[in-house]
Order: structure tokens, then sequence, then C-alpha cells
């Protein structure tokens, strides 16, 4: 044994603080006292300081249990009426809402009334169990889903109520309450079961002691076969070799009237025998009627509540495909029923059992008896046969005798079978094997009727007309099998590429979406060709709040909000067509990748269509992809708001260095000249404190500058900038920026280039002229000393330009677009090394509120930098034209 395989076992047997603990008390029949027992076990536990409650008890009259139960602690029950009758069920929201340590649920396998959560009460204790509360339980070995056709064949009763044999196998712990047959009797009689009337009745339909003796076998049964099993976890938690799981189950099933009874022996087979086991329908392309369909569904449901693995293969031979199968799977052992005796099936070969024996090696083959059919009650519903099909042999048939008689004349008698062979293989492409085999027959009589001498007679006279007959039955029957099988292999691959084309589509549609949004219009268009089928898709906001993100309008009932509920909480579709909550029109879908809800997918059939169970299985597959992009999206959500984030903590850690650098700068300047002027006071020279007293004021304007320059870009950045438009002369912005900056341009040879003729602008004044300061500022800071500053205004026809060069060190090319972008200060970029780096940003924003531009371009001579701002024109007013000249 590996190590891999023990740690597996020990971790199987610890025990698990978000899942509670299962502990059934099984019988063989009522009344042998698994109630009593479970309540006894209670008293023990709260004896022994343990909280619980009692969820529901039935105590069916009986004194003794009765006792038992008045010194618990219940919870009330929830009393509902469904057409006119008193309903009482087990307040599931109030045992979730108390969470006690254990409840008391007795009855597994009871059937809850009409409108409640689950259709189950199992389902009611696996809800119980996800929220890590223990569980007691009673259940009695004839409601086992795998026993329903041996305990049908011991006590001629049909059990309704039964539950999948894994709930039991996943209990904790598993208690047999027995009771020999003889006392169980004497308890009946004595009324300690049943009240007499109901007693009398009980002993004569069910209580008899051949039935409680095969009854109490299988109970028996059962629980050593769970004893086995926890054997064989205790070897394999010693690291020993425990018995090994070897080979695979298979059971072949079709849609006739033994499908569930094989699924329920394939179970049992397999349990026994420690296989993991699988349901296989071969699709060979053979009409299924409603029926039959039906049969196959319920089986393959079956199936899955049992723990088995439905697996759908499509291919013409069913027993080369199996072994095939399962030589694929590793399967060792292939369940099959045993076929009707049908003539065809002697003459070509025998029927599937006799196939596989014939072909299969190595594989053990057993056949499970049909005789067993003759008990199980027949459907009501009658076969209906295909009309229409049989309606084309028997047209083909007498087109084809016209169109003979008619030719007949100039082809001779061989030839003259071949426009009878067209007929059949046309219906046969057209329909399926039993109308071609009928249009064949049809033929055969036809030829022999109306060509073979004597004519209008059935009578042969010649031998080798006989032969020609016979040959042409047999190749009649022949080729029209053979194009009734191609049709089937061809509709059966039409429908796996239908399938195979869904995932495709939608796989492809989704690999191209890069958000949810986009993700979930590539579903909603995928899936609304599906005309017969409302789908919707559904976010919670964390507060039971249902939003709408794609789809067609969805009224929420309160059953449908319950469903879709449920089925959030606990990634389990819920709704209609499943055993919680079927009442409402919808089927819930939860979308869960990695534990986590996604998306709730919802799916309604439109009025006077049906939701089939293909169309079912197809949306689960396809879910699979669908959640995988949604977490891919949200993936890629996640990874964009950390690039944000990070790219927000770098802009904030500039903002503190520019700031921290340009703020105190000025103000260390200007602290030191008010100390100087504190201390020292009419000791400095006048000359020297107007020095000191005009530095306190340039540093108090600079750091004026600065703070503006963060509140401009605050409002820039949450859209609160209003435009006080004005018509304004270019003139007077650019005198007043040189005006403003007169001490910053001193050092500097400055000229202008400001024609006469200009335009007016209808601008706010303000905030051009403050954008023209900062660019002018920023040239002026980087010029050297003495060195050249151009300012040159200049008009086309739509726009007007502020240009602003310098002799700077220039700003490379491949850093012009970077200049103005927030808290930029590369060293060689145009505000080097100091500032904020909010200058240009708020030209920018302030030029761009205008509807224009800012360029940047070489300077003086090939030197430096010029900063252009592009202003647009608007049509100038006549009188302030006329002022102005």
């Amino acid at each position: 044994m590996n190590s891999n395989s023990r740690a597996d076992a020990l971790l199987a047997n610890l025990p698990r603080d978000d899942r509670g603990r299962l502990k059934v008390f099984l019988g063989a029949a009522p009344g042998v006292g698994k109630t009593f027992a479970m309540l006894q076990a209670a008293h023990t536990q709260m004896r022994q300081g343990v909280s619980l409650l009692v969820g529901v008890v039935e105590t069916h009259g009986r004194a003794e249990t009765e006792a038992l139960l008045g010194g618990l602690p219940q919870l009330p029950m929830l009393r509902s009426e469904y057409r006119g009758v008193m309903l009482e069920e087990m307040d599931l929201d109030g045992l979730l809402r108390a969470k006690p340590k254990l409840v008391l649920v007795d009855e597994l396998a009871h059937s809850n009334a009409p409108g409640s959560r689950h259709a189950k009460r199992w389902q009611d204790i696996q809800e119980l169990l996800s929220a890590g509360i223990d569980v007691y339980t009673t259940v009695n070995v004839q409601h086992l889903e795998s026993l329903n056709d041996q305990v049908r064949g011991i006590t001629g009763v049909q059990v309704r109520e039964t539950l999948p044999d894994w709930v039991l196998q996943e209990a904790y712990e598993l208690v047999l309450i027995d009771l020999p047959p003889r006392e169980l009797l004497e308890r009946l009689r004595d009324g300690k079961v049943y009240v007499p009337e109901q007693a009398r009745a009980a002993i004569d339909a069910f209580f008899t002691q051949t039935n409680l003796t095969a009854l109490r076998e299988l109970a028996m049964q059962t629980a050593a076969a769970q004893v086995d099993n926890d054997l064989a976890l205790g070897y394999r938690q010693l690291g020993q070799a425990a018995p090994a799981v070897r080979g695979r189950l298979l059971v072949g099933v079709d849609g006739d009237a033994q499908a569930e009874r094989l699924v329920r022996h394939a179970s049992r087979v397999a349990q026994r025998r420690h296989l993991p086991w699988s349901l296989v329908h071969v699709d060979n392309g053979r009409f299924f009627d409603e029926l039959a369909r039906t049969r196959l569904q319920n089986a393959q449901q079956l199936a899955e509540r049992l723990g088995g693995e439905v697996v759908v293969l499509r291919a013409p031979e069913v027993a080369k495909t199996l072994i095939q199968h399962a030589a694929e799977r590793r399967a060792s052992l292939v369940l099959v029923g045993q076929s009707r005796p049908l003539l065809r099936r002697r003459l070509f070969g025998g029927g599937l059992a006799a196939r596989l024996l014939r072909n299969a090696h190595g594989l053990e083959i057993n056949v499970l008896d049909s005789e067993a059919r003759a008990d199980q009650p027949r459907s009501s519903t009658p076969r209906t046969l295909r009309w229409f099909d049989y309606l084309l042999a028997v047209v083909a048939t007498v087109c084809a005798s016209a169109l003979a008689w008619a030719v007949s004349s100039v082809l001779a008698l061989p030839n003259i079978s071949l426009v009878f062979l067209a007929a059949v293989l046309l219906v046969a492409v057209r329909s399926s094997v039993g109308p071609a085999m009928v249009c064949s027959v049809l033929s055969f009589l036809a030829y022999d009727f109306l060509f073979i001498p004597p004519n209008f007679s059935l009578t042969i006279q010649r031998e080798e007309d006989v032969l020609t007959l016979l040959f042409f039955l047999l190749m009649a029957a022949l080729t029209g099998n053979l194009a009734a099988r191609q049709r089937r292999q061809l509709q059966a691959l039409r429908d796996t590429q239908q399938e195979t084309s869904e995932l495709l589509d939608l796989s492809r549609r989704l690999t191209a979406a890069t958000d949810r949004q986009a993700v979930l219009s590539a579903a909603q268009q995928h899936l609304a060709g599906w005309r017969e089928l409302q789908v919707c898709v559904l976010d919670n906001d964390g507060q039971q709040g249902w939003k709408l993100e794609t789809g067609g309008s969805v009224e929420f009932s309160e059953f449908e909000r319950a469903a879709a509920d449920w089925a959030w909480q606990h990634g389990q579709p819920a709704g209609k067509g499943t055993g919680t909550l079927p009442s409402g029109d919808w089927w819930w879908l939860p979308l869960w990748v990695d534990d986590a809800p996604l998306a709730l997918l919802g799916v309604k059939p439109n009025e006077g269509e049906a939701f089939s169970p293909q169309r079912r299985r197809l949306l689960t597959a396809l879910s699979q992809p669908l959640g995988q992009a949604l977490a891919r999206a949200r993936l890629a959500e996640d990874l964009e708001a950390a690039r944000l984030h990070g790219e927000t903590e770098q802009l904030r850690s500039a903002l503190l260095a520019s700031v921290s650098h340009d703020l105190r700068t000025p103000l260390t300047a200007m602290r030191g000249s008010i100390d100087s002027l504190l201390a020292l006071g009419e000791a400095i020279p006048l000359d020297d404190r107007r020095e000191l007293l005009e530095g306190t004021r340039d540093e108090a304007e600079r750091l004026d500058r600065y703070i503006q320059n963060l509140l401009d870009m605050t409002r820039l950045g949450h859209g609160a900038l209003k435009l006080a438009r004005d018509w304004v002369s270019p003139g007077d912005i650019v005198g007043s920026t040189l005006n403003r900056l007169r001490a910053v341009l001193a050092p500097l040879q400055v000229s202008t280039d400001l024609p006469a003729d200009l335009p007016l602008l209808y601008v706010h004044a303000a905030l051009i002229e403050q954008a023209l300061i900062n660019v002018v500022e920023n040239a002026a800071r980087f010029s050297p000393a003495h060195g050249r500053l151009q300012m040159q205004v200049s008009a086309t026809d739509d726009e007007l330009v502020f240009a602003v060069s310098d002799e700077g060190p220039g700003i490379p090319e491949a850093e012009r677009a970077k200049i103005f972008d927030m808290f930029y200060t590369a060293a060689r970029g145009d505000r080097g090394g100091q500032g904020t780096g909010l200058g240009l940003a708020i030209c920018q924003g302030m030029v761009g509120a205008h509807g224009g531009r800012i360029s940047v371009g070489e300077g003086i001579e090939g030197r430096g930098t010029c900063i252009s701002l592009h202003l647009p024109l608007q049509a100038q007013p006549q009188a302030e034209m006329e002022q102005a000249v």
C-alpha cells in the first residue's frame, strides 16, 4: 500500500469541523425499535452535556417511545395545508438558526410535503450536516433505492419512498436494530407497533413470517457491507493491504422496461465487490418512442443518485462498442439484460449477451434474467406506430409498381427489380429499418403479382423465378437494413457534431471575451439560439439581492427566490426538475469555480415547450467553460485593480516626495528671513531689510503657486472646473503673464512676437493665463543665465497658437509625451529633478477644457524646447472687432 492511500484513509476518519456526522439506526421493518434506540442514545448524549434538539420523531402512539421523547427538547413542527389536509414537517430553517450540536430526525426516507424546500427528508439532513450539525436518524432497509426491486419481489409491495444508497454509505456510524420475526409479530398483535385495525391489515399484507425473514437478511447484508467498508478503511489506516479495488463494472442499458432494475442490480454488485461502476448507453440511431426515452432518462438519473457514472456513446454496433469502452476504462465486469427472443436475433447471431460472450476476451459477462418483468405493472401508455413512415413505405411501393409497369415494355424482367430496390433504399434513407422491411416485403409481393408469370397472381410456375424472388427479397432486406443503418450513423454523427459545435462555439466566443460583461454577452449570444428556452444570468450582491446581468426579465416568486438562494449557497442545481424546491418555473445552475460562486444561470422553458434532459446535460457541460471564463475575467479585474493600486501608490509616493521638497523650500527661506528680521531688527541696513522682505514675498508667491497647482489639478480630476468664457485679446494675456513673472524673467533675454491683427479668444482668461504662466515659468527655470526666451503668438483660420521657446537642455523625443503626466520628474525632462510635476499636467487640463491641445518641439535654433498652446478660434463678434479697430 502506498503512503497516499494510507493518508487518505486517515483523513477520512478525522472529524471535520465544517460538516456534521451522521448516525443511522437501521432496521428490517417498522416496529423493531429503531426510534426507541435513537431516543435512548440521545438521552445518553444529553447527560454528557451535548446540546440537542428533536427535529421530528414519529411515535405512532407507542407509550414507551412517547415517554422517552418527553424528556428531550423539541422544536415545533411547521404546519401547512395541502388539498384540504393539514401536514406537519420539520422546521429546517429553525434548526439551522438554533444550530445545536445534535439533531434527531426520524424516518430518513420520508417525502416532504409539497412546497417544502427539498423533496426528500434525506436532503434536509444533508443540509444539516453541511452546517456542521450531527444527526441521528432511522431508516428501514426496504427504503434503499438499490433494493427496491428485490423488496417488491419479496413482499409484492412497491415502496415509493426511497433514498440513494450513498446516503447510508456516508454515515459515520451504522447501528443495526434487530428483532426476530416472531417477536416482531407478537409486538404487532399486542398493538405495540400499530393500532389493532392497522395491525391486522399489516400482518395480512406485509408482516408475514417469510417477508420479515427476507427483509431481516437484507438488513444484515447491508450492515455487513458497511462493516466490510469500515474494516477496509481500518486496514488502510494501518498501512496494510486492504481489499483492492480492481477493474470496473459497466452496465449496458437501453430504453426497455428492465432498465431501472438493471441499474439497481449493478449498484448492489458494485457495492459488494468494491467496484466503481458506470451506466453505458450506446446510441446506434435506433428510433426511441416517448416511453423508451422516458425509461432511459429515469435509469440515467437513478444511476447518478446511486453514485454511478453516466456515459453515452454513439456507434452502430452495441456489443463492439461496449467491449471497446470496457478496454478503455479497464473494466472487468459487464452487466446486461437478457434480450427479447426475436427471430431476427436468432438468425443474425443472437442478442447482445450472445455477441458479448462470443467476442469479449478476458471480460466477465453477467446477464440479468428478464423473467421478473412479468411482475412489473405494464404501462398504460399505448405504443404509437410511426404511421407516416409506414405510409411512405406503401406509397413508395405503389409508385415503384407504377414506374416498373410503365417501363416493363422496354426493360427486361431482371432490370425491373432494380426499380423496387430503389424504392426500398429511398424508404430506408428517409425513415428506419421497420418501414424499409415493410417496403421490401410489399415490393416482393408486387413484383411477383405484376411481373412474374402468370401475371396478376401470386403463384409461380417456373422454378428459376422462385430463386429470383428469394434473391430479390434478400437483397431488398439487406440494402434496406444497410441504408437505414447508415442513416442512423449519420444522425448520430450529426448529434455529436451539434454538441461539439455548441462547446466549440461557446469556447471560441469566451476566448475573445476579456471582462465579465463580455463573457456574459458571449454566453447570451450563444444561448439565444435556443428558442424553446429562456436563459438569464444573475449575480448576488452579497445581501441576498439578485441583479440581472443578461437575459430576459425574471419575476421572482417566493419559491424562485428561495431556490436561487439555495443554489447559490450550496453550489448545486435547484428549482424545476430537481429535488430541491421544484415548485418554481426556473432551473437554477450555479457557476462555481474553486468552491466560490461566480454567477447563477437560470433556465425556463417557454410556454408549451419541454426542458429535455439532453438540454439539461448540455447546459451543465457548457457551464464549466462559462464558469472558467468568469473566473478568468475576475482574475483580470483583480490584476488590473492591483496594477492601478500600484500606480496610485507610486503617484502618492512621488507627490509626497515632491510636495515635501517644493513646499518646505519656500517655507524654509521665508522662516530664515523672518527670523533674521526679528533677531536683528533695526541693526539690518534698510536695503538689506527690503531685500529680505522681497525675498519673503517671492517665496510666498512661489508657495501660493504650488498650492494653486494642487488645487487646480484636483478640480480638473473631479470635473469641478467651471469655464467662465469671455472675449479676450491674446496681447492682454501675454502682457499679464510677463508682468506676473517679471522677477523670474529678469535674468533672461525675453523677446515677444505679437502681431497687431490677432483675433480675439473666447476663453476663460484666468485659466489660459495660468496655463501660459506655467509654461513660461517652466522655460525660465531651465534656461541658462542670460539665455534667450522667445514668446510668439500666431493665428490660422481655426486656431491661435502661443509658442514659448528656450535654450535649455531640451527634452528627448521619446520623453516628450510623458512630460504632461502628473508627477513626472525625469532628470532629462523639462522639469528636471525638482518640482511636483503638476505644472504642465495642469496646462494640458486647462487647454483641453477649452478644446485645445499642447505640442512639444525644438527650441531656439534647434536648442532647448518649444511648447505651444493651440486654442480653437470662434466666430469673431462684430461689435468687439469694430471697437478694436
